[in-house]
């Protein structure tokens, strides 16, 4: 229980008003039971929806727009600010040192603020796509957000640490990094098992998980190459970026 409080605390906007523990073990279960908070995350913008399109009766692109800003709401935009911290950082085009430094400034910078504008912009236009095609079953807006945390869980574990301090060193540290992966990649092929049942198909499911395997494979030789290996911002940078390309490939695919 205190490893599903403390994902909600440090990963959600949503107030948990109580002091827990951070040993290994509530550590461990944090990351563990992160990628299911997701899945709240993603049946509360499946309620959104429903509630504009079918209740309301507001329009497909109106009704993104609510969408995307429930995902913020309810993470507090967290991940959005490591992406704009990645963009800012990479985008200068500096050695790793000074990436590493911006990616530590607070301010918001050019890079950042358009790369915050073009993601947002860009899962809009996903799921207005998407609530045109009428294909945003509730079984996906749940693994989502789902996979792409728990990829995300599996990165963080998998790569060294870019920096020796921050709230990302605390964790990792603490943390039980084989029991964190091995927990991730089995909910990940039981949730694309369940949706290949639940959808009766297994095409989706399989190329999700082609997706899921080559975006970190890829994410994770780019993040060591261009600043030594993991941080906080880089793991919401790699949740919100995968969360479009999954919508993405759930659109091409139907």
């Amino acid at each position: 229980m205190n490893g599903i409080l403390l994902a909600f605390q440090f990963f959600t906007a949503i107030p948990v008003q109580k002091e827990l523990p951070l040993g290994r073990k509530e550590v461990t279960a944090m990351y563990v039971a992160l990628p299911f908070v997701g899945a709240l995350i993603g049946l509360a913008m499946y309620g959104v929806s429903v509630l504009l399109t079918d209740y309301v009766g507001l329009g497909t692109l109106l009704a993104s727009v609510f969408i995307v800003l429930a995902g913020i709401v309810l993470t507090g935009g967290l991940h959005l600010d490591g992406w704009a911290d990645t963009s800012d950082a990479f985008f200068s085009y500096r050695d790793r040192a000074k990436r590493l430094e911006i990616l530590e400034d607070p301010r918001l910078g050019a890079f950042g603020a358009m790369g915050l504008m073009l993601l947002i912009l860009v899962k809009i236009a996903l799921f207005n796509e998407i609530l045109l095609r009428g294909t945003g079953d509730v079984a996906y807006f749940i693994a989502i957000p789902f996979l792409a945390r728990a990829a995300m869980t599996i990165y963080f574990t998998t790569v060294c640490l870019a920096k020796d301090k921050g709230m990302a060193h605390f964790f990792k540290e603490k943390m039980s990094g084989k029991v964190v992966s091995f927990m991730s990649m089995l909910s990940s092929v039981s949730m694309l098992l369940v949706i290949g049942f639940i959808l009766n198909d297994y095409l989706v499911p399989t190329v999700l998980f082609a997706v899921l395997v080559a975006v970190l494979l890829i994410y994770r030789r780019w993040s060591l190459k261009h600043f030594g290996g993991v941080t906080g911002d880089l793991s919401g940078a790699f949740i919100e970026g995968t969360e479009a390309l999954l919508w993405l490939t759930v659109i091409i695919l139907m």
